[in-house]
């Protein structure tokens, strides 16, 4: 059995990318693993200002993992900003961490262009990143392609405590799921909320549905045959949808007379019914939000049993006790 590290940041309600690509591969990992999950509010922080936003999006972050099916009572699930211990490892990390490493990073690269909308906070995001894994001894940490570099930082980063200080840290390594890599958005680009093309399965169905219409398509007539291989609604249907419903749709592409807006009903139709008790056991959470936070209170004080135990050992080996 190995221990397993996910987080995910309360930027908003999880998306389906969210729920494909990150939380149902790492609650079905959870049934044979020791795991830690937990809500980086204190990431968010580096681009939301608003106070009743971030509780919103915590609150909502919380309830998809507890929907999704992740059982608390094997594992551990917690707010990033209620172990403290997290922010003191990561100044020390901080001490170690070259210039030059966080300045590569596509964290803060790719908005380097425009300095004065960046915050120290964004430049430092990979040393919070690498304390949030190696404070639990995580050994595996399922990360997307755009992640890894993050995940190289935290390896080095605590390989270099270890050369420097004494064995301390566990070595973490990646797990990467090759077929949920990248989740399509209604625009084909990565599903993500920074390009607004994102498909909330948590919506009512009336937003629901109109986020599914809005899938780009190309203009074929209904009459004409379509190429699933090039179809924006038919990459979201196929990691959804079983073997046999998957030819059903490849067949009427190639058909003809069948336009994109049945495929789009199709799918809508599909996301309603395989999560329909998803969709209904989160609305139940958000409406009791005191249960939420029982249970992630109950996670803090399972995670902070670790936290504290890794603490003592690094203050130790730098010398601070």
């Amino acid at each position: 059995m190995s221990r397993i590290l996910t987080g995910i940041q309360s930027s908003g309600e999880p998306h389906l990318g969210n729920v494909l690509g990150a939380m149902l591969p790492a609650i079905e990992m959870s049934k044979y693993n020791e795991s830690f999950f937990f809500i980086a509010d204190l990431h968010a922080l580096t681009t939301i200002k608003d106070k009743e936003l971030l509780k919103k999006n915590t609150l909502t972050t919380a309830a998809a993992w507890l929907a999704c099916g992740l059982n608390t009572e094997t594992n551990i699930l917690y707010k990033q900003s209620d172990i403290p211990q997290v922010t003191e490892l990561m100044w020390y990390l901080n001490c170690l961490t070259p210039y030059p490493m966080l300045a590569n990073a596509h964290s803060f690269k790719d908005k380097s262009e425009q300095l004065s909308d960046i915050n120290a906070g964004l430049f430092t995001y990979p040393v919070l990143m690498a304390a949030d894994i190696i404070l639990y001894d995580a050994e595996i940490v399922p990360v997307g392609k755009d992640q890894m570099q993050h995940l190289e930082i935290t390896r080095d980063i605590a390989n270099k405590f270890n050369y420097l200080f004494g064995d301390t840290f566990i070595i973490p390594e990646a797990k990467i799921d090759d077929v949920n890599m990248i989740i399509p958005g209604t625009d084909g680009r990565k599903m993500s909320k920074s390009y607004n093309n994102t498909i909330n399965i948590f919506s009512d169905e009336k937003s629901l549905k109109k986020q599914i219409m809005g899938i780009v398509t190309d203009s074929k007539n209904l009459e004409d045959p379509k190429d699933p291989k090039t179809c924006n609604i038919f990459q979201l249907y196929k990691l959804i949808a079983s073997e046999s419903q998957t030819q059903d749709l490849i067949t009427k592409y190639q058909k003809g007379g069948y336009g994109y807006g049945h495929a789009k009903n199709e799918l809508f139709e599909l996301i309603i019914h395989k999560y329909e008790a998803i969709r209904k056991q989160f609305k139940i959470l958000v409406e009791n939000p005191r249960d939420v936070e029982i249970e992630l209170e109950k996670g803090a004080q399972k995670a902070q049993k670790v936290a504290n135990s890794v603490l003592k050992k690094v203050k130790a080996n730098l010398g601070l006790m």
